[in-house]
């Protein structure tokens, strides 16, 4: 992943864990466990995604905590709640063709923005493995947070 730059602006708690997935080759970090502030401890799984920037055409990654559905993971754009969607996904509106490294495991694939029924059973899921989503919901009034799909590309 020479020719892929870290997402900019990372706060110091990604760009660590991003060095120790990047660093085992995906056997650490795969599964990151947080304690929340006056909440629980928490074990999510992410993964890292590499999109190319709509503007300047490199690559950049981006860690992510996800679900999986079938054969495929989902990823939730919530940037925390911030009233506009992060890079990431507007890189992906504009290319949707990306990598993703889940664990040791590297794969071509495909992002798609879900909707309707599809979109509600996976934002109930995503809110299930990281319960802040629904805090960042509340706080993006002006946005519903995206929900997307990360297919395989055969």
């Amino acid at each position: 992943m020479t020719d892929v730059k870290l997402a900019p602006n990372l706060p110091q708690w990604m760009k660590d864990h991003v060095d120790r997935y990047l660093s085992s080759g995906g056997t650490d970090g795969h599964m990151y466990t947080i304690t929340l502030p006056n909440g629980p401890t928490l074990t999510v799984p992410s993964l890292l995604l590499i999109t190319r920037g709509r503007k300047s055409g490199e690559k950049y990654l981006f860690p992510l905590f996800y679900g999986e559905d079938g054969g495929s993971y989902f990823v939730v754009a919530s940037k925390g709640g911030a009233s506009e969607h992060p890079g990431w996904y507007r890189n992906i509106l504009a290319n949707p063709e990306v990598e993703v490294q889940v664990g040791t495991e590297k794969k071509r694939m495909r992002a798609r923005t879900v909707t309707g029924a599809e979109r509600t059973r996976l934002w109930d899921e995503a809110v299930v493995f990281w319960p802040p989503y629904a805090d960042y919901q509340r706080k993006a009034t002006a946005r519903e947070i995206p929900v997307v799909m990360l297919d395989p590309v055969a």
